[in-house]
């Protein structure tokens, strides 16, 4: 269990967190999520123990093993499998003891050797490099690749092998900060279902909402400088939240009345000797006076495309097209057999494992790589808007967002530039700031803005979510909704894919094709290509593979053990239901004017005890409900 207990946390002069309080339990998947900036990775180095709270306790479990993502890969020599497995700091001190011994006279330490030899066994050591192989194959290592030295790699690559370290480490307590920023939909995906099945305590930062639906059972929010817990995914968070600030609102709007009432109350009689008295007991009441904040839910983002004033209906077609890299005298061929086009009107999201060709199709079609044969054929006039996956690297660090935009448009007035640059949030003297201090998400934020400025016909996004947080997706969405013109998209943000585009094509296999079905049916045919992938290294000779028979019989026991805990989890579901919304109806009462009423004072008093008894209640159930999914999950896992 972990627990901060009246934490204050601070960066600098700025609170990130001020006398906030949280327990998180073992076996909990959890969700941090906040705006950008409001202290999550802080909260992290916190529990790394790289930083201090200013007040207050946090306490870790005892002897808990931490793993965390490195931020840094050092170049070394030694293979990506090597690497990994230097994750497993214990499986690693125990072969380095093996090999001193070794070493030595085994006859004078033949016990001691038999021993290190045991404990290497019960770690699963002789399982280890497969462990480690399925994990690099997973997040997208070809097996050739498995020996490559480390210093090999580009810096994305290195991030995905820091990845796999963290996750061959035997954690107790895994801490992600978003983790699928390098990876593509396929490497998600599979991490997803990894993080499924991760027997320990999960703290994951993502801005990506599917990710969280599918991963976590809580999401802890920062809000105003504390930390809110919310049982459940994203999405039962975002409803629990659309409540409580309905809820808010209301309370707000009536202390508002209240106090308006009172004022004029004071402005009224504070002159008149009668009311003097009343009127200064009426004005220290509102001194005293808590008062509410107004709900803001408002979206910092928003803008929107142009109409696209495309004449024809076929924008792009690629016919009888080999795609791929010329190099002086070498030709490397990615694709073969190409034919595709783009018509005004469509919308398509582009699937395939890392490597296939996505971005070699990509750059052919907006001619930054020439075909090595084939046709190109092009409509007259188009402007094609091409977001790179390294288009973050074209801005000028010199110059500001307000500039970046004048070079585009030198003719344009600046109100108008500013007005526009305001949708992306980049108000005042923001947008006149250079780009070289701006986060990733804010050069993230520019270069999307520069590209819909320019009014394109044809909109390809490579990877347009990385270093965007949730309020930005959402608008990006929003805007894509709305666009009329031809949108081409990779990303590894399903809910973008799955709100954005009507078709897929999958690269794969050398050539593009229609991909019939939808993200569900990728994911499923991700994971069984990883199941496959996987199946062989799994079985040993000391350890035969199981039957048909024998497996059958386990997952028959299984869902003996699990049908009582999934039983009683529906009573205490459907508790919670009926228990939650009991609450909101006194809450809604307790909202409207009628409660405050001189002859409700014996009712309101009645509800708040009645309310607080409901909110104790409510907490035990979601204790319980909590407790009954920990031991279902380990049923599953045990046997």
């Amino acid at each position: 269990m972990i627990r901060l207990d009246c934490l204050t946390l601070m960066r600098g002069a700025r609170v990130l967190l001020e006398d906030t309080s949280l327990t998180i339990h073992a076996r909990q998947r959890v969700g941090i999520i906040g705006a950008n900036g409001c202290g999550k990775s802080s909260l992290f180095a916190l529990l790394k123990g790289e930083i201090l709270a200013e007040r207050g306790d946090i306490f870790l479990p005892p002897r808990a093993v931490l793993a965390h993502v490195a931020q840094e890969t050092p170049s070394l020599s030694s293979s990506a499998l090597a690497y990994v497995l230097d994750g497993d700091r214990e499986l690693r001190e125990i072969e380095n003891a093996i090999v001193r011994l070794q070493q030595k006279n085994a006859d004078d330490h033949g016990q001691e050797l038999a021993e290190w030899h045991h404990r290497y066994e019960a770690i699963g050591g002789y399982a280890a490099r497969a462990r480690a192989s399925e994990l690099l194959a997973g997040l997208g290592f070809a097996h050739r690749e498995h020996e490559r030295s480390v210093d090999s790699f580009s810096g994305g690559w290195r991030m995905r092998l820091n990845l796999a370290q963290a996750l061959m480490c035997r954690s107790d307590v895994l801490l992600l900060d978003e983790p699928t920023n390098h990876l593509d939909l396929d490497a998600v995906i599979w991490l997803e279902d990894w993080l499924r099945r991760y027997p320990g305590m999960l703290l994951l930062i993502t801005h990506d909402r599917d990710f969280l639906d599918n991963v976590v059972n809580t999401i802890v929010h920062f809000e105003r400088q504390t930390l809110k817990s919310y049982r459940g995914n994203y999405a039962q968070f975002e409803r629990e939240r659309a409540i409580a600030l309905a809820n808010q609102q209301a309370t707000y709007e009536k202390q508002q009345r209240t106090i308006a009432h009172m004022q004029r109350f004071i402005d009224r009689f504070r002159a008149k000797a009668t009311k003097a008295k009343q009127a200064q007991s009426r004005l220290k009441q509102l001194e005293k006076m808590t008062r509410i904040s107004a709900a803001h839910i408002d979206n910092p983002f928003s803008f929107s495309f142009s109409p696209s004033d495309a004449h024809s209906k076929q924008l792009l077609r690629i016919e009888q097209g080999t795609l791929g890299y010329r190099d002086s005298d070498q030709t490397k061929t990615v694709l073969t057999n190409v034919e595709c086009s783009i018509l005004s009107d469509t919308r398509i999201g582009l699937l395939g494992v890392n490597g296939a060709g996505k971005s070699t199709l990509i750059k052919s079609l907006t001619a930054h790589l020439p075909l090595l044969s084939g046709t190109r054929h092009v409509a007259r006039d188009l402007r094609i808007g091409y977001f790179a996956q390294h288009q973050l690297d074209t801005l000028d660090p010199e110059a500001s967002a307000l500039l970046h935009l004048q070079r585009i448009d030198p003719q344009q007035r600046e109100p108008t530039l500013r007005n526009f640059l305001g949708g992306f949030a980049f108000h005042g003297d923001h947008a006149t700031r250079m780009v070289a201090s701006f986060s990733g998400g804010e050069r993230a934020r520019l270069a999307l803005a520069l590209i819909v400025y320019q009014r394109p016909q044809l909109l390809i996004l490579d990877e347009p979510t990385n270093h965007l947080d949730i309020n930005m997706r959402e608008a990006l969405i929003e805007a894509l909704q709305e666009y009329n013109g031809a949108l081409l998209v990779v990303a590894h943000d399903r809910y973008l894919l799955s709100a954005t585009v009507d078709v897929f094509w999958l690269v794969d296999q050398e050539t593009v094709t229609p991909f019939d079905g939808d993200l569900d049916d990728y994911r499923e045919r991700v994971l069984s290509r990883a199941r496959a992938q996987a199946a062989p290294q799994n079985i040993t000779e000391e350890e035969p593979a199981i039957t048909r028979k024998e497996q059958k019989r386990q997952e028959a026991e299984i869902r003996r053990q699990r049908a009582p805990l999934i039983k009683k989890q529906k009573e205490v579901e459907t508790q919670l239901e009926r228990c939650s919304a009991e609450l909101a109806a006194l809450e809604r009462w307790m909202a409207s004017p009628e409660a405050y009423h001189d002859d409700a004072k014996t009712q309101l008093a009645e509800i708040l005890k009645e309310r607080s008894s409901l909110t104790q209640y409510i907490e035990r159930l979601e204790k319980e409900w909590l407790t009954l999914a920990e031991t279902a999950e380990r049923i599953s896992d045990t046997i």
